[in-house]
């Protein structure tokens, strides 16, 4: 980086050390660190800056700044804020994203670091206004819009804010409602009550009511009743009205700009990367979102020049004030960004990393500052999830138009001249059997025999009814889980099926088909049975390698032949690829720099050959994304910070872990999309090997819900019981959130005698709803909006009901031959049900004892019984007894280590002081990551 702060602000010095989130509020045009129990809560008079720290290449950190803009704040704060946000990156190596963040237009980036959702509080430091946390509760009524990140607005509380398109979450002191307008999203509805159960944890002490309120289903029901009662009365509500938040930016082919003196100025041409001068400024125009690149070699003032001109711009073309607008540094450009351009060539990276850390730790040195400025550890071996032993595995090789079973001897053999289907039945868990179905292409093969292979597959996965796992494995990308299946996988030369025979034939060239009796060079380069690369190579002595071992077949003799630098574990598998090709043959060893004459003779004399390690393929985060096709061009979105909730039952999504892609697909989607999701798979990975570098040969899987195997399920932090939950989006959360506790809330009603759901307190609200119906001129406290005239029929019958409802409930209650009521928490399959009930007009008042109730109570109050995915999530980690001990005890290579511990949690022991010295966060950080990254962090610790 050419320019770096001269003095670093205080409130800076020691940022971006630690992974996680970091707040900084303006105060007095100066930045505040915002302690932890302050994160997600914004005041709409105040800016502020986020700083999202993860995890990247090698140990170093990669880093996203944000700063956010209350639509209160002064014009003079909010330029601090962005002002700020320059000499942070500054700070942190020049190589930070910069998002600009508008309240009410927050980036799903932004806005995935406070799940479920940020709740904008009135007030704010710099404006004087009163903080709202003073103040007496309040009712408010808010609008849900999001499929994975919530938007959250407060809407006025009156009847004609509804609409029959959004959700609503009306939250009154004692109460938290949930309207669905009839046409509203299936997938808003369920992401509405994770807000509802962040309300009423963080505003209600946890012992708030919940019920759920259907539109156009004005039933005998307390709850609906209820609700409209609060709003003076049942009246229909108007359709959506349209509003600046409705309009949706359509994102544009890039317009490229360049930047100078302040100066926006077309740039002609396609797109190229080429086109990028690292010592110039660009504007990307993407419609819905203006990037600002800048070359490496700019100064800090010319880069505040330029994001003031970005600002200048869309204020010219009058753009509406969702516009994003992105600064990104030459280096770091995300997908996004790249993908506006033709292509965007990989090559050699340049070093700007850990470049940028030693400039940070140069830099915070002469501020006095002791910046810890740690390189990753040595990644000690990993085995990664494999599927479980003990399984049945089968083999065909692809033959015409039929697939030949491969004898048992022979399994593990693969001719790179053929194409194979590998069937693995076993069981996980307590579930039914469980498959991997995968087709191998050998690079060698023939188009023909490959697209068989595929329709086989196919054939046999519907045959399963659908619930294999299904891979497409190409020669040479073998992911563990596949490799581990076979005692041990070699990978021969030639073919052995007609397709094959017959290239040859046709094409006049030598068959080099391996035989057992002739001369082959076998490579042993794994270190175990899930990542062992056995392959057949020219039988010459420059094929050798002092890192590997070989198996060198010589018509009856077999030598196997050690390099120095191979490991014992290589040694001990090349004895077993000689069993699988050679059993019971006689084995020669030689040991490299003792070799005989015979050895060399077999490879056609003695030469010279490698010592140097092959460079092993980096580790990188594991991206969920989900796509669409926008007039024929197939797009990508990422969901960022991904859990296990953002699998969403009506979708499809892309997995993409560099080292495989996963196609996730939805049990609600639709048939024929379903047939779609290798060729989605195929598509993506064209898309990013332009753009990210991606091998064309990944390994390609097709995974539905309700089957998703390990080595899926380590990228989160998985619950199994979610996904044994069936229905749609909204009646998956219902069941997940409120379903299991029906048994003990069931029991404590009975026990209460009426004084609990359905007794005198609900007797009371009853009565107290009905007498602010038939008395318009005395509402209740909570009635805020008096009835209209011509709403009162409706707000008296809804009142009736509701009264009449608590009064038969009662009467069962006192009966003993009459079971107790069903608990006030409705199931999915109540709620299904509801939607036949027809409405009903109420009785009139005098004939209040005498009602027919045809509800049911659909209260979906929280009980104690289940909390949240989170916190079970870190329950699981807890250390029983409490003990702790010393780091240097814990770690894998300790000279005085500990016993009698679970050394499959070793992080667990450490005290909560150290956990976060170690680490580098807290533990309840640490456990929200999926499990691939937990353990990724343990190792460069060495706790693992």
């Amino acid at each position: 980086m050419a320019g770096s702060a001269k003095i670093v602000d205080p409130a800076f010095q020691g940022a971006g050390q630690r992974i996680g989130t970091e707040i900084w509020r303006i105060e007095n045009f100066q930045p505040v660190p915002l302690p932890k129990s302050e994160h997600g809560k914004f005041y709409m008079g105040d800016s502020y800056i986020v700083l999202q720290t993860t995890s990247g290449k090698g140990g170093s950190y990669l880093y996203d700044i944000h700063f956010w803009i209350g639509k209160d704040t002064s014009q003079d704060e909010a330029g601090t804020a962005a002002i700020k946000t320059i000499e942070l990156d500054a700070v942190l190596g020049g190589r930070a994203v910069q998002h600009r963040e508008l309240q009410g237009h927050e980036s799903d980036k932004f806005l995935s670091y406070f799940k479920p959702c940020i709740i904008p509080l009135e007030g704010g430091i710099a404006s004087g206004f009163k903080m709202c946390e003073d103040e007496v509760f309040e009712t408010r009524l808010y609008v849900c819009k999001g499929k994975r990140v919530v938007r959250l607005k407060q809407v006025p509380f009156v009847r004609s804010s509804l609409n029959h398109d959004d959700v609503f979450i009306l939250d009154t002191e004692n109460k938290i409602f949930q309207f669905n307008g009839a046409n509203s999203n299936i997938q808003e509805r369920a992401k509405a009550l994770e807000v509802i159960q962040f309300l009423k944890d963080k505003y209600h002490e946890g012992t708030s009511d919940v019920a759920i309120v259907e539109d156009g289903k004005l039933q005998t029901e307390s709850d609906s009743g209820e609700f409209w009662v609060i709003f003076g009365g049942y009246a229909p509500i108007g359709k959506k009205a349209a509003s600046e938040d409705d309009i949706t930016l359509e994102t544009t082919p890039g317009q490229l700009y360049s930047i100078s003196d302040g100066q926006v100025t077309l740039v002609e041409g396609a797109l190229s990367k080429a086109m990028l001068e690292n010592n110039k400024f660009y504007l990307l125009d993407c419609g819905a979102e203006v990037f600002v690149w800048i070359g490496r070699v700019t100064q800090l003032e010319d880069r505040k020049a330029a994001i003031q001109a970005a600002e200048e711009f869309i204020a010219n073309q009058n753009r509406p004030k969702s516009t994003r607008i992105t600064r990104i540094i030459q280096g770091y450009e995300p997908h996004s960004f790249k993908t506006n351009f033709e292509s965007w060539p990989t090559g050699a990276t340049t070093s700007g990393t850990e470049d940028g850390r030693g400039k940070v730790a140069a830099l915070l040195k002469q501020q006095g500052v002791g910046a810890k400025v740690t390189k990753g550890a040595p990644v000690n071996e990993d085995i990664p999830p494999l599927l479980e032993k003990g399984g049945k595995i089968e083999v065909w090789c692809i033959n015409g138009s039929a697939k030949t079973p491969i004898a048992k001897e022979d399994i593990g053999k693969f001719y790179s001249g053929d194409c194979y289907i590998v069937l693995y039945t076993y069981h996980s868990s307590e579930r039914k059997e469980d498959y991997y179905l995968s087709i191998w292409i050998g690079k060698d093969s023939v188009q023909d025999d490959q697209m068989m292979a595929t329709r086989l597959t196919k054939t046999m996965a519907n045959s399963l009814k659908g619930r294999p796992v299904q891979g497409r494995i190409i020669q040479g990308k073998e992911p563990p889980q596949f490799v581990a299946l076979f005692q041990p996988m070699v990978i021969l030369k030639g073919g052995i099926s007609s397709g094959y025979k017959k290239l040859i034939t046709d094409k006049d060239l030598t068959d080099d088909t391996y035989t057992a009796d002739g001369v082959a060079l076998i490579r042993i380069s794994g270190t175990s049975l899930h990542d062992n690369k056995t392959v057949q190579v020219d039988a010459v002595a420059t094929s050798l390698s002092s890192n590997d071992c070989f198996l060198l077949q010589s018509g009856s003799s077999v030598f196997t032949w050690h390099g120095n630098q191979s490991t014992p574990e290589q040694q001990q598998l090349v004895v077993k690829v000689a069993e699988l090709l050679k059993p019971g043959a006689t084995l020669k060893l030689a040991k490299e720099g003792t070799e005989n004459s015979t050895f060399w003779f077999a490879l056609g004399g003695k030469q010279g050959y490698t010592s140097k390690k092959e460079a092993q393929e980096t580790v990188r985060d594991a991206h969920l994304y989900t796509f669409s096709f926008n007039k024929g061009k197939f797009e990508v979105f990422e969901v960022y910070n991904f859990s296990q909730d953002d699998l969403l039952t009506e979708d499809m999504l892309i997995l993409d872990t560099h080292a495989e892609v996963f196609v996730w697909v939805g049990q609600s989607v639709d048939t024929k999309e379903k047939e779609k999701a290798f060729e989605i798979g195929q598509k993506y990975i064209e898309m990013a090997s332009a753009w990210e570098g991606l091998s064309r040969d990944v390994p390609l899987y097709k995974v539905t819900e309700g089957n998703e195997p390990c080595f899926f399920t380590t990228y989160f932090s998985w619950e199994p019981v979610k996904a044994t939950v069936h229905g749609n989006s909204f009646e998956k959360k219902v069941q997940l959130l409120f379903g299991l506790a029906h048994a003990s809330e069931n029991q404590n009603k009975s026990k209460s005698n009426g004084s609990g759901q359905g007794g005198p307190t609900q007797r009371a609200s009853a009565l107290a709803a009905l007498s602010s119906a038939f008395n318009p001129s005395s509402p209740s406290k909570s009635v805020t909006p008096r009835a209209s005239t011509s709403g009162q029929g409706s707000q008296r019958a809804a009142a009736v009901a509701a009264l009449s409802n608590v009064l038969t409930a009662e009467k069962k209650r006192q009966s003993p031959d009459v079971s107790p009521p069903p608990s006030s928490r409705s199931s999915v399959a109540d709620l299904n049900a509801s939607d036949e009930v027809k409405s009903e007009s109420a009785p009139e008042v005098d004939d209040v004892q005498e009602v027919e109730v045809k509800g049911r109570v659909e209260s979906v109050s929280e009980s104690n019984g289940e909390d949240s995915g989170v916190k079970q999530e870190e329950q699981t980690h807890e250390n029983g007894d409490g003990s702790t001990f010393p780091y240097d005890q814990l770690k894998t290579k300790s000279t005085d280590p500990v016993t009698g511990i679970d050394f499959k949690r070793r992080e667990a022991y450490l005290s909560e002081e150290e956990f976060q010295t170690v680490m580098g966060m807290t533990k309840e950080a640490f456990y929200r990551q999926p499990r691939w990254k937990q353990d990724m962090q343990k190792k460069k610790v060495d706790l693992f």
